[in-house]
């Protein structure tokens, strides 16, 4: 039988973009150590609907860790801080008995809270639209075989598509850097023969959005890599560099 913990949520509420917000306080019991930090959030959402109260707004929809809205910072650290793993797949096993767990949204500029610990991320669909495509004809999908891709870049082009794009590297950068990101959805089509062609404009564009949109400069502090629920590698921030340097002398 699973044990049940009794927690202190301290979350933040904020009624709309213009409102400054504020943290409630609310006390929980019988939490299941087998949930899910979202199922538990939803036991809450019951027990204020109950109550005639207003839920608590938060983003969520495939829960299995692959689609990355579920954009929380859990006692100061972007998804919980437990390596590799999405708010949605942290459970509620990793907090302790009594323990008091302080629930935030994103914080950067070019993620506004739209209500509570919802906030808009559409500044990085604008990057994505800038250049994270391909273009070119390819034709109807190839045989496995038929474009040779040595295994090593067949690996890095994977390990960065793992990229889902939730954000916690901007949320846990002190410039709120969104180089990692952008980083990760360059380099995974910049490896492959098909994102070759457009390889030089792929990086000037993704960049110049990145930056019109308002986020920081990378400082290289780490942080980013260490957030990520899907352990994307600082390697490919020095990679875009590289394909940005070489893009703007061409």
């Amino acid at each position: 039988m699973s044990k049940t913990l009794k927690l202190t949520l301290k979350i933040w509420r904020q009624d709309n973009p213009d409102d400054a917000g504020r943290f409630e306080t609310y006390p929980v019991d019988g939490i299941s150590e087998d949930m899910s930090f979202l199922e538990m959030l939803d036991v809450v959402n019951e027990g204020l609907t109950e109550t005639k109260k207003e839920p608590i707004a938060f983003d969520s929809d495939c829960r299995e860790g692959i689609c990355g809205t579920c954009s929380l910072v859990i006692n100061g650290i972007p998804h919980g801080g437990r390596k590799g793993t999405t708010a949605c797949q942290l459970h509620m096993r990793n907090f302790q008995d009594g323990q008091t767990i302080t629930v935030e949204p994103w914080r950067a500029r070019p993620f506004p809270v739209l209500r509570d610990l919802v906030v808009d991320r559409t500044s990085f669909e604008r990057i994505i639209q800038s250049g994270g495509f391909v273009s070119v004809r390819t034709g109807g999908t190839p045989d496995a075989n038929a474009i040779p891709i040595s295994k090593d870049t067949a690996d890095r082009a994977m390990d960065a598509a793992a990229c889902i794009g939730c954000g916690a590297c901007v949320a846990a950068c002190k410039n709120a850097s969104a180089m990692l990101f952008v980083a990760a959805k360059v380099s995974h089509l910049n490896l492959l023969p098909q994102g070759k062609p457009e390889k030089d404009r792929r990086a000037r564009q993704m960049v110049w959005r990145m930056d019109q949109e308002g986020f920081g400069a990378c400082t290289v502090t780490g942080s980013c890599e260490a957030v990520c629920p899907k352990e994307i590698s600082l390697d490919f921030i020095a990679k875009l560099n590289r394909d940005y340097a070489i893009a703007l002398v061409k």
